[in-house]
């Protein structure tokens, strides 16, 4: 089943793609769904938290992060990457143009 995007994370899809800039993400592996759900950071900037049904081994949460990114944002998987943070749960992800 397709999860449901909200258009404010798609926005927020497109801007950085633009930009070719980062989306901070925080994600919660092992979840009962996938999910996306946007939030702010302390400082106000977004960050969008992530849960997926993959558990945290073997790359296999990373790999169900980018493939549900690339579906929220309208974007091949090809065109994301994670730059920092692969072993944790805070990730910065590219969304490359």
């Amino acid at each position: 089943m397709r999860p449901s995007i909200d258009p404010e994370i798609a926005a927020l899809g497109r801007a950085a793609r633009d930009a070719g800039g980062l989306i901070a993400i925080r994600v919660i592996p092992g979840a009962s769904a996938d999910a996306v759900a946007l939030d702010r950071t302390p400082e106000g900037a977004p960050l969008l938290r992530v849960r997926v049904t993959a558990p945290p081994a073997e790359g296999a949460a990373n790999a169900a992060v980018l493939k549900l990114l690339a579906r929220a944002f309208g974007a091949p998987k090809s065109a994301l990457s994670i730059e920092r943070g692969a072993s944790g749960r805070d990730k910065l992800v590219r969304l490359a143009r």
